[in-house]
């Protein structure tokens, strides 16, 4: 089979409500990393010094060496940024989630402790801060669950949830194999979401990047806390705005000791935390907070996945849905189909590329395969169950006699110009309306009527696949 892995639906263009604890506009969650001790270097056994996310111009690995300043950096995030940011965090009654590299917490067991005591979640943030694209896949495997396990011997307890960052292709897969509440490898929302791993339903809290103070360490980035409190403020805005129109959101910060915890930097973030504070009904909550609203809130459903589907079961739940004609299902299997074909609006999209495609003789085909509105197959209840229920849904099985005269009529008329039957999406019409339809059409030259007839019978597909699958 031709499917594409990546989910660019999402969502969709109407969110779930959030329905935040006490009917929160805005979730807030403020993300802490704590990298500092589990970054490259020789000392950890590492071929090469750190040259990621410091405040070192150009920085770049040094094979073989200590590198002294980097080393120095990343100890000021420990030794100082830290806890100004704890005090800061504390002082303001607001919680924060870790992002705990297990070999760091490892180093520094009175940060630890601060963590525990102020009652902030410390996620895993692996094992140690160094890149992940080469890694093999049992080395990764091994290394998540080396780090679980050091995480738990440090803090006390196992990591409810877990951000690599630096990860691999399979690295959402692999933690999701260890039954953690939550995961937050990926930046595709402003949601929490369900991922189907396996058998597994992992909950997906998505991160940041770009509310990220990481990006005074990148290019393009900020340089002064201002600019990083206008951004956040911005965010908030926007996000808070949507919250009182009914469509409550999420928003991720991103943190570093090292960076954010620099007396220059910190000020944006302190003055950001006062603007959101000064605002009702924003939630700071851990991202465990979100993790279980949201499993009690909106528990994972799964269902039937058309791309996941083998070639027969797919042709048999959906060759139906262009009357009597499966070879449009069995030329949409051979499609790059994917998780954005998995709803309503997406199969139809893909069933209907087939239609489109199509010769105008299996076209006419597929036309010819409809039957006349209210005709002699109704009458001997020969329709299909789709078509029933369509014709019914206006009472074109309850017509008087004059009725039934008046579409026999038309019928045959309306057939004997055009060549096949009049074709037409009963859901959205009424009585009247298909009547009216009705003469209007039987008027219109051939050519008109053979695209207006396949668009009507597009249409009917739609709406027999929206009985079928979500959106």
């Amino acid at each position: 089979m031709n499917r594409y892995p990546r989910d660019m639906s999402g969502h969709g263009p109407t969110p779930p409500d959030a329905k935040w604890p006490g009917g929160a506009k805005i979730a807030v969650s403020l993300v802490l990393n704590y990298e500092e001790g589990g970054e490259n270097c020789i000392l950890h056994g590492d071929a090469a010094s750190e040259a990621f996310l410091s405040d070192i111009p150009g920085a770049a690995q040094w094979s073989g060496q200590r590198h002294w300043n980097m080393e120095s950096i990343y100890e000021y995030g420990a030794r100082a940024g830290f806890w100004r940011l704890h005090r800061l965090f504390t002082g303001m009654d607001v919680p924060v989630t870790i992002y705990g590299v297990a070999t760091a917490l490892a180093r520094s067991p009175e940060q630890v402790a601060a963590m525990k005591s102020a009652g902030w979640e410390i996620a895993s943030h692996g094992l140690k801060w160094v890149e992940h694209r080469d890694m093999a896949e049992d080395e990764e495997r091994r290394q998540i669950a080396e780090a679980i396990r050091l995480h738990t011997e440090v803090t006390g307890s196992r990591p409810t949830g877990w951000y690599t960052g630096r990860c691999s292709v399979n690295t959402v897969r692999l933690t999701a194999e260890q039954g953690l509440d939550w995961i937050s490898d990926t930046y595709d929302d402003d949601l929490p979401y369900w991922l189907e791993v396996g058998e597994r339903d992992q909950l997906v809290i998505p991160y940041t990047l770009e509310a990220n103070d990481m990006r005074f360490a990148t290019a393009p980035g900020y340089i002064t806390g201002e600019q990083f409190f206008q951004y956040l403020k911005d965010a908030f805005d926007t996000l808070y705005a949507e919250g009182e129109a009914g469509a409550a959101k999420m928003m991720s910060v991103g943190l570093h000791c090292r960076l954010i915890g620099r007396p220059g930097k910190i000020a944006g973030l302190k003055r950001f935390l006062d603007y959101a504070k000064g605002h009702a009904g924003v939630w700071f909550p851990r991202r465990i907070d979100i993790a279980r609203h949201w499993a009690k809130t909106h528990p994972p459903q799964r269902y039937e996945r058309p791309s996941r589907m083998d070639k027969s079961t797919f042709v048999a739940r959906f060759g139906g849905i262009f009357e009597h004609s499966p070879w449009i299902a069995e030329r949409a299997f051979a499609l790059e189909l994917g998780p954005a074909h998995d709803t309503a609006t997406g199969l139809h999209n893909a069933l209907a590329r087939m239609f489109r495609t199509a010769s105008r003789a299996e076209r006419l085909g597929v036309l010819t395969a409809h039957p006349d509105l209210a005709g002699k197959l109704a009458a001997a209840k020969r329709l299909t169950a789709e078509s029933t229920a369509e014709q019914a849904s206006v009472g074109l099985d309850a017509l008087t006699d004059a009725e039934r005269n008046e579409f026999t009529d038309l019928n045959n008329a309306y057939t004997t110009r055009h060549g096949f039957p009049f074709i037409i999406a009963v859901r959205d019409n009424t009585k009247a309306s298909i009547l009216d339809a009705f003469r209007r059409r039987l008027e219109q030259d051939n050519e008109t009527e053979f695209d207006e007839a396949c668009r009507q019978v597009e249409r009917i597909a739609e709406w027999r696949l929206k009985d079928m699958l979500p959106r």
